[in-house]
């Protein structure tokens, strides 16, 4: 399983929903200490965009190519997109805001949700049939935040779902935006000019997921849109279709539900002292 582009936060968020990121190859450069990407950000704002010819360009944030969620919207249905409001630190990943045609539409307040109201829908069986689900900074794993808070803030959203009336028909696949280590033996195979990336995680959870199996197909995040894309009969993005592999070899659909397994949080250690970050840092690391 591989990041889908050799490169940081932004670019991969936009392969979640699109299966391709605009030709962006890095995150924002921020001109404000708000913690904004996308159509939201500054108007001095730029991002490095790469051409086919391998131009670079610096570009405002904020983009109109098709997404997934689009797609949904035109087939009827339904679908959400659960991340932190504006204000947050986790704002930054709730990569809509970078698609102006939802952004700057009723649809920007009508599918784009709190992350907290996730595991109440999913306790009540309110889930779309498609959903994304980003967490916010603090819960996100990333450095310096507490990965056993970001397990805890996970294992509360699954059980969420495995406790709700839902379970027998939903799949949840869980991954990282991007690499986060220092050393991967496997070099990334090349897709395009773009990527792909590092390796990153995916579990495949699900009442259908085979049990206690490894897959050894080469995965992407455009993935998982594809095997969305199959599952509704939409039609495609047209991004990777021909270089991505579904995640059918995970499944088996004739097997009897599994039953859930509802797991506990865990008591964290207490937070070693950090530096206090400077919000007036305005140009992110690569693997923010």
């Amino acid at each position: 399983m591989f990041s889908s582009l050799h490169g940081p936060s932004f670019p991969n968020h936009l392969y979640t929903v699109a299966g391709e990121s605009g030709g962006v190859i890095n995150n924002p450069v921020r001109t404000s200490r708000a913690h904004v990407w996308g159509c939201d950000s500054d108007a001095r704002a730029r991002v490095q965009v790469l051409g086919p010819k391998g131009q670079i360009s610096l570009q405002y944030p904020c983009f109109n190519f098709e997404t997934l969620a689009d797609i949904c919207q035109t087939a009827g249905i339904s679908w959400r997109y659960y991340a932190p409001p504006k204000g947050q630190t986790g704002y930054v990943w709730s990569v809509l805001n970078a698609i102006s045609h939802i952004r700057n539409s009723s649809l920007w307040t009508s599918n784009v949700i709190d992350d907290t109201q996730f595991a109440t829908d999913a306790a009540n069986g309110n889930l779309p049939q498609v959903a994304w689900l980003v967490p916010d900074g603090p819960v996100s794993e990333h450095p310096p935040n507490s990965a056993c808070a970001g397990e805890n803030w996970t294992v509360q959203q699954i059980n969420a779902v495995m406790q709700g009336p839902d379970w027998n028909s939903t799949v949840i696949f869980l991954t990282w935006d991007d690499f986060g280590g220092f050393y991967d033996h496997v070099p990334p195979p090349t897709e395009d000019q773009f990527g792909l990336g590092m390796r990153v995680p995916m579990i495949v959870i699900s009442p259908y997921a085979k049990s206690c199996y490894i897959s050894h197909v080469q995965y992407e995040f455009y993935s998982v849109l594809k095997q969305i894309e199959e599952w509704f009969d939409l039609s495609s993005l047209h991004t990777r279709d021909q270089g991505s592999n579904d995640f059918s070899d995970a499944f088996d659909f004739t097997r009897t539900p599994v039953q859930p397994v509802v797991l506990s949080t865990r008591t964290c250690p207490a937070a070693s002292a950090a530096p206090a970050s400077d919000p007036s840092v305005v140009i992110p690391d690569q693997d923010d």
